[in-house]
């Protein structure tokens, strides 16, 4: 699916999903936010796709909310109020993925744009891409779940610190705070998180999806009450096709070595 502002291709059960406002740094404005969402909730529960790459066009992945927008609505108060809803929407749509969601970064995540990639689970950033809130520089407070998901990715220290001053982390930085998963060189995020996703599209579907919804679903859960979960989900895996001829591979292989 092509929009002026989203473009979504599917090809070898991957599906990407570009922004495409180079021009404004593909800041989510209330069309992108929409079809980012009728997007992702049109990759739900399909067979033929077992893996999402969200990348950005041009220089920058995304630099937040549409400020320009902001400044000229004659009702700001009103005006973002849409915004932050419809891009609420798309961040939950991207959190309720079954499938992996993989992000790559270059130039800035900023804002909506750090929440997208807050709400991924593997972000491969270039060398020269910053991370920032954002949000009080213009005197603004977060959106887009940033304050929930920050803390839990970060911790609550480091996440009162971006929140708070204009910290604008370095690629480097980032990864040794556990924001993101790698790093690589320049004009080279596309194509290593286009690999990385490539290979989780051809992975086991049920598995995959299941230990996603484990994860992030884990928190605010008591250990006894996981530990339920788990003990339901890999009783249930075990007996999926996919479980069963893995299962079966690796015995074979294990027979040959001994």
């Amino acid at each position: 699916m092509t929009s002026t502002t989203v473009q979504c291709v599917l090809d070898d059960r991957l599906a990407t999903i570009t922004l495409c406002r180079p021009e404004s740094g593909n800041a989510l404005d209330l069309p992108t936010a929409e079809l980012l969402t009728e997007l992702v909730h049109g990759l739900a529960g399909r067979d033929d796709v077992g893996a999402v790459l969200l990348q950005g066009q041009g220089p920058m992945f995304c630099a937040g909310g549409d400020v320009a927008a902001m400044a000229a609505a004659a009702d700001p108060s009103g005006f973002v109020l849409t915004l932050a809803q419809a891009a609420h929407r798309a961040i939950l749509a991207f959190a309720d993925l079954e499938i992996p969601l993989v992000v790559a970064v270059q130039g800035a995540a900023a804002g909506a744009g750090l929440a997208l990639t807050l709400v991924s689970d593997l972000v491969v950033a270039e060398e020269s891409a910053t991370f920032l809130t954002a949000y009080t520089g213009i005197g603004l407070t977060p959106d887009c779940g940033t304050s929930w998901l920050l803390p839990q990715v970060i911790g609550l220290r480091r996440a009162l610190e971006l929140g708070l001053t204009p910290r604008r982390l370095s690629a480097a930085e980032a990864l040794d705070w556990g924001l993101i998963t790698a790093v690589v060189p320049d004009r080279e995020a596309g194509t290593q998180a286009r690999a990385l996703a490539l290979r989780l599209a051809q992975g086991p579907t049920h598995a995959q999806a299941r230990t996603r919804s484990l994860i992030r679903g884990a928190v605010g859960h008591s250990l006894e009450h996981q530990l339920d979960l788990e003990a339901a989900e890999i009783s249930e895996a075990v007996g999926t096709a996919e479980a069963r001829s893995r299962i079966a591979a690796f015995v074979e292989r294990s027979q040959r070595r001994s």
